[in-house]
């Protein structure tokens, strides 16, 4: 069982990688949140493996982090969730915020991730709430780690404005999310600008 792969990133799209292990590439999936953490190519690279293995087929998924392939193992416990809708899920929102929503029992949050329907949602708040919180460690849901009604608005209208500069909402989304927490005091200028960087 591959855990792990640290080798040289031989290929980067926004869904796979191909790394270079001591001559040997291995082609691993990966979400968006992933992605945004790459280093150059043919730069050293690093990550945490999750080993898929079905009757004819061997899939690896990997994350930068060890919160977001605990993530995805919360996510594919659940009853209908699979491999690709866990990483479609992780692509859709940030891992902090996808613990708060999951600990909340945020299913509204949850159905706003593209592919999430309301069964799906509700399933994912029902199942893991309790890991969820314990991954927080404990903490409190304090409205300090939740988005304020009107940074929402503002996170739309900078996705909006991706949008119409060209890009389409499924990648333009996930970086407005990722430049939230890059971008220090928050404007729709600096959002903007930051989302720019991930996407260029």
């Amino acid at each position: 069982m591959i855990a792990q792969l640290d080798g040289e990133l031989a290929i980067k799209t926004t869904q796979t990688v191909i790394i270079d292990v001591a001559g040997v590439g291995f082609e691993v999936f990966i979400p968006l949140s992933t992605f945004y953490a790459l280093p150059e190519l043919h730069d050293r690279v690093k990550l945490h493996i999750y080993t898929h293995i079905r009757t004819d087929i061997l899939t690896l998924f990997g994350f930068h982090t060890a919160l977001e392939k605990e993530l995805f193992l919360m996510l594919i416990s659940v009853s209908g969730i699979g491999p690709k809708l866990a990483l479609n899920v992780l692509s859709g929102i940030g891992p902090q915020d996808l613990l708060q929503a999951i600990a909340g029992r945020d299913a509204a949050r949850l159905q706003a991730i593209p592919g999430v329907g309301k069964k799906t949602s509700e399933r994912i708040a029902l199942e893991l709430k309790d890991r969820a919180f314990k991954a927080l460690g404990g903490l409190e849901i304090t409205p300090g780690l939740i988005i304020e009604e009107e940074d929402k608005h503002m996170m739309e209208d900078a996705v909006s404005a991706l949008v119409n500069l060209g890009y389409t909402p499924k990648a333009a989304k996930p970086a407005i999310e990722k430049a939230r927490f890059k971008a220090g005091e928050m404007t729709i200028e600096t959002l903007i600008r930051e989302a720019l960087k991930l996407l260029a």
